[in-house]
This record gives structure tokens, sequence and C-alpha cells, in this order.
């Protein structure tokens, strides 16, 4: 195989979702870019094939597999040229739902998991909101405990912004604080159509145009003590444990990216022709694509030792953080060089390279930015 993490099922994997992504992603994702979402049956198929529940149990319909294996599939996925669908199945797989494979209990994952990985039930989690983004304890959006008609509940009260998966999905898993203390906050799961609980408006984005990006509203939204995940106050502490697998993700889409980037690129300098010879015959042109590629290869390596040494139980915060601020910039640097060879053409919509531009943005930004990142490599040393 291609590098010593990857073996034969790995492989296997791959290859199942690259027939996915060609059967029943590119075909039809542009028509997913101008309505602004994935449809759901899509989902649902990928929920059937297997692919939402590579991580969690198999008494709920899950595979059961590493953080290696995961990567894999986050990889593979990337290949598409359609970010908005990746990242509205990444975010369901690996930033939303594990909250519930971390810290639910046995009743709350028999009422939810089997949809879950089904893809009957997206989830989204409900953290940024206008006045807090990185900063998590910077959060406001509360929840107090108090005794109902229905025994005891939680109240929620707030607003949400720039939430992945806000206008389409059915469980939310939502940051509120719960005590006084600067982190002192809980998630709390949240079903759609709960009363007090609205999606402002559906955002409109640079790029990612048919992953459905919404503002939420939270106006006293009653809902039972037991959808709290986890220990009460403890929601802190489980929004950065996630944020390793969150951050492995983004790296492996960013470096997904860089591959099919470069990969389109060498195709088109190779029969692109000007002054008499191919793109590919100029030397500042092929050299500066081999040398991204070096990088993007070298960073591929990074990422798979940092699944690699979760799956051994390792504390790699700093390393992950270091993944996400290195691959974030390395993305728009590639796909930004790889679209300036396309000359013209790469600047047209409904042309792979551009969208690739487009969307590649947000990757040194969102699920932390490369500043904050580079502070969290910084003050472990």
């Amino acid at each position: 195989m291609d590098n010593i993490y990857i073996h034969h099922d790995h492989q296997v994997l791959r290859d199942q979702v690259a027939r996915f992504i060609a059967t029943e992603v590119e075909p039809h994702a542009e028509a997913w870019e101008r309505e602004g979402k994935v449809p759901r049956e899509v989902l649902r198929k990928m929920g059937a094939a297997g692919l939402f529940g590579l991580m969690y149990e198999p008494e709920y319909g899950g595979a059961g597999v590493d953080a290696l294996t995961n990567l894999v599939f986050a990889e593979a996925l990337s290949q598409s040229t359609y970010a908005g669908f990746i990242i509205t199945v990444l975010v369901h797989t690996d930033m939303a739902s594990p909250h519930l494979h971390h810290a639910g209990n046995a009743q709350q994952k028999d009422r939810w998991m089997p949809g879950v990985i089904r893809g009957e039930t997206i989830t989204a989690v409900a953290i940024t909101e206008p006045g807090a983004g990185s900063d998590v304890a910077g959060i406001k959006t509360t929840a107090r405990l108090e005794n109902g008609p229905r025994g005891a509940e939680w109240v929620i009260n707030g607003s949400k912004l720039f939430i992945t998966n806000g206008v389409h999905a059915d469980l939310y898993f939502v940051a509120a604080r719960t005590g006084a203390g600067k982190r002192d906050m809980s998630i709390i799961a949240v079903e759609k159509g709960t009363p007090g609980f609205t999606v402002g408006r559906q955002l409109d984005k640079t790029g990612w145009l048919c992953s459905d990006t919404a503002e939420l509203h939270f106006d006293n939204v009653r809902v039972p003590a037991s959808n709290l995940l986890g220990e009460e106050g403890k929601g802190f502490y489980a929004v950065m444990k996630n944020f390793q697998t969150e951050r492995i993700a983004l790296g492996a889409m960013a470096v997904g990216h860089c591959t099919r980037a470069l990969e389109l690129t060498r195709e088109y300098v190779m029969q692109r022709q000007a002054f008499g010879a191919s793109l590919w015959q100029q030397p500042a042109i092929r050299q500066r694509i081999a040398m991204l590629d070096a990088k993007t290869r070298a960073a591929r390596s990074f990422m798979y030792d940092c699944a690699w040494r979760v799956t051994q139980g390792q504390d790699i915060v700093q390393e992950v953080s270091m993944l996400k601020a290195l691959t974030g910039e390395l993305v728009n640097e590639v796909v930004q060089t790889c679209q300036q060879f396309h000359g013209g053409n790469g600047y047209m919509r409904g042309v792979p390279i551009e969208r690739l531009w487009r969307d590649a943005r947000i990757l040194a930004i969102g699920g932390g930015a490369t500043e904050v990142m580079l502070e969290e490599v910084a003050k472990r040393y």
C-alpha cells in the first residue's frame, strides 16, 4: 500500500468511497450547489452503505473502527471536488455525533444512535455564536434547570451562528452556559421542532455552497433534563476533546483537496499548449507543482502519524493543532497556485479548480483559525 499505516481493509474502504462519489455525488452535485443543500436521500444511502457509523459501537449498527480507519474515510471523501458535500458529511460523522458517542448514556444512544448511523437523523453541533468562535469559553447561550409540568427541564436561551447542517439537521448538540464559571458549560441535545427553537436564516457563503449553514435561536426552549450529555458543567472539556477528531478530519479534507487540485493541474498543464509547447514544458510551472506535491505528501504523512498516535492513546493536542494550522494554510497555497496555472479557465464557475479555490479558503478559519492553532502549539512548549 502507499504508506506504512494503510492495510487492505483501508484500501477497500477507499475504493467504496470513491465509487460512491463517482456515482452518487459528482454527476449531481452542481444542482445541489444551486439548491444550497445535499439531498437527504443521498445521506441515507451513505448510512445504508455503512459509512456513517465507522467509529461507533456495533450494537447500534456501527463498525467500531479506530481513528486511523476513520481518517482513511475522511481523506477518501475529500477527493470529491464538492466540499459542501464533504463538510455536510464530516460534521455529521466527525464533529457533531461524536458528542453522543463519547458522552451519551445508554438510554440516549438507544434513542438516537441507530438513526444517526443510518443517516436518518442528521446531526449538527451548535457552539459558535456572534461573539464567540474559536474562543469557546466566551459563549453567552444559557441553560438553567427548572421543575416544570413534565418534570425537570433545561430552559435554553441564546443564539448560535455559522452552524453547519443548521437548516436541515434533526438533532443538535448545543453548548450552553450552566454556571457562573468561565468554562462552566454543558452539552444538551435539542431536537428539531422543539418549541422556541428556530432556524433564523440560511447563510449565504462564498464557498461550500451545497452545505447549509444557519443561525439558530433559542427562546425559552425546554428539553428534558435527561437530554444533558455527560456531566453538567463539563461541556467545555467535551468540546476540547472532540476538537481533536474534528481537526484531524479538517486536515484530511485539506490534504484531499491538495491532492485532487494537483492531479487536475498536472493533467491540465500537460495538455494545455502555449508558445509552441505544453505548459508542463515550462520549468517554473513543473518545478512549482513538484514542490507543492512534496509539501502535500509531507503534510499527509504527518496527518497519518497523528491519527496513529490517537489510536495509541497519546495526548497530541499540540501536534493536532500544528496539523490544523499547517494544512489550512497549505491547501490555500496549493489551490491558489493550481488555479493560477489554469489561467482564465480557472476563474470560470463550474470548473473544478475554481470551486476548490472558493471552498478551500474556510479551512484556514473554521474549526480553529490558524492563529488560534499556533497559540495552542506555542503555549505547550
